[in-house]
């Protein structure tokens, strides 16, 4: 199978999961700094502290960046690293950290695809609110503006949220992420205003990055298959909340009519004001599609206890407000050491439904990848089949639906490094390059050396 001319084949990471430097050259703190330091709330009590100290050893990743032949590179930018208090006054010394990084991608011939947003809101902004508050999707504006004043010159892309799904529903409603909060309300008003953060921080980018800058936003879509009689009303209610969310007012510049059905018992919506929706339904260049498993659903018979195999370690409260009769399933396997399910297939189903749905909006695959339990051999190499057939499968998925007419732009496995895995601290490892936490030392895994075959000679 050949890799198409003008696709983009890449990898991801994120601030908060590889920086470090936690406290350093001015960075204030973020939700997740707050949130990783609470006792027995990260597996084995882990922080981003040093994480894999990116920010000290970016050159040697960049380096190895272009040993790989990258064609492209999406990281995300540490909103308390450029704004320590989240507005006001910029450090500088962050955002030369980022200018310093974007040169050194072009100067290997890598092309940067920046993300504004990868849950790491700084802490004082949290403090009068957070994405309860209206006021921090101006806030977040501002800076999309000082970061596009800065960088808008060099960077091919900006993708304004990577996976708001996870900030609303999981860092308000279930308490499962930073900043660890639960409701029923708070996770759709949280949603709104990163939606409206998300039409806002386009507006404010477009008259100070280049003309051919292209916009974005990273949705994690959840793929979900009916089970038995009861699994259709099942699907209607999860897809709903899942999916229709951010996808149709940023897309449609509408609320969808079945979510709000969904969760009429649960808010009016009166927090979406006049001409929000035209705020947010700003034109995207493309729409990033992150996708590791699939799921399967049925309506609770109010016997025995919920299951709640969904995929998101359970958290206080239900992560899906206006669905709690619903049951989750545990998926046959194979999985990953996450617990996912591994199927390729429903990811083409994902991009051809997203193509007949809004045949005009390009798509690219910004996160796919799986974790599993590394071992190191006695010579050193990581031989991780298991992640290689993975990427492979789900590569050739992703090129078989473009080859039916998906107009898809490229694929970034997650993720370039072994990192900080949320919740699941050092616990988990998704990099196709194994990181020793004892030393940071680098070691290209064989699924490296994999993809950069697929790199260098355009065939899978």
């Amino acid at each position: 199978m050949r890799v198409p001319d003008g696709f983009a084949l890449g990898a991801a990471t994120a601030a908060y999961q590889i920086e470090g430097a936690a406290a350093e050259d001015g960075r204030g703190p973020s939700i997740w700094d707050t949130f990783s330091h609470v006792p027995g709330t990260i597996l084995g009590d882990d922080t981003g502290d040093t994480a894999v100290d990116h920010y000290r050893r970016v050159e040697t990743d960049l380096d190895l960046m272009a040993h790989l032949g990258l064609d492209a590179y999406r990281f995300s930018i540490s909103w308390p690293r450029v704004l320590p208090r989240g507005r006001g006054q910029v450090n500088r010394a962050g955002l030369d950290f980022y200018s310093r990084l974007v040169d050194g991608l072009l100067e290997r011939g890598i092309t940067p695809v920046a993300t504004l947003y990868h849950w790491d809101l700084p802490q004082a902004l949290q403090d009068t609110g957070g994405w309860l508050d209206r006021s921090t999707a101006h806030a977040f504006a501002d800076y999309a503006h000082v970061v596009g004043t800065a960088l808008g010159d060099r960077v091919d892309t900006w993708t304004t949220l990577n996976e708001p799904w996870c900030s609303a529903y999981l860092g308000y409603g279930s308490g499962g992420h930073a900043p660890g909060l639960t409701g029923r309300e708070e996770p759709l008003v949280a949603a709104h205003h990163l939606s409206l953060a998300h039409g806002s921080a386009i507006a404010a980018l477009r008259p100070v990055v280049k003309p051919d800058a292209k916009f974005s936003v990273t949705l994690n879509f959840h793929v979900f298959t009916p089970d038995g009689p009861t699994g259709p009303a099942a699907v209607e209610k999860v897809d709903a909340l899942a999916n229709d969310t951010f996808l149709v007012p940023m897309v449609e510049g509408r609320l969808s009519e079945r979510l709000v059905r969904v969760t009429e018992d649960v808010t009016d919506w009166s927090f979406v004001r006049d001409g929000d929706l035209a705020t947010i339904a700003q034109p995207l260049s493309n729409l990033g599609v992150n996708y590791y498993s699939s799921n399967a659903v049925r309506m609770w018979d109010g016997s025995g206890e919920r299951e709640l195999a969904d995929g998101h370690r359970r958290g206080a409260t239900s992560a899906w407000p206006g669905a709690e009769d619903v049951d989750f399933l545990a998926m046959p396997g194979p999985h990953t050491a996450m617990g996912w399910n591994i199927d390729p297939d429903a990811l083409g189903r994902l991009l051809r439904g997203l193509s007949a749905r809004y045949p005009e909006l390009p798509l690219v695959i910004t996160e796919n990848g799986a974790a599993f339990d590394d071992e190191v051999a006695p010579d050193g190499a990581i031989h991780d089949a298991d992640r290689t057939d993975y990427v492979r499968r789900h590569l050739a998925a992703a090129l078989d639906a473009r080859a039916d007419g998906v107009d898809l732009r490229g694929y970034f496995v997650w993720s370039l490094l072994d990192n900080f895995e949320w919740r699941y601290g050092y616990a988990r490892r998704f990099g196709i390059v194994r990181v020793d936490y004892d030393t940071l030392e680098r070691t290209p895994k064989d699924s490296a050396h994999w993809y950069r075959g697929v790199l260098a000679t355009r065939t899978l």
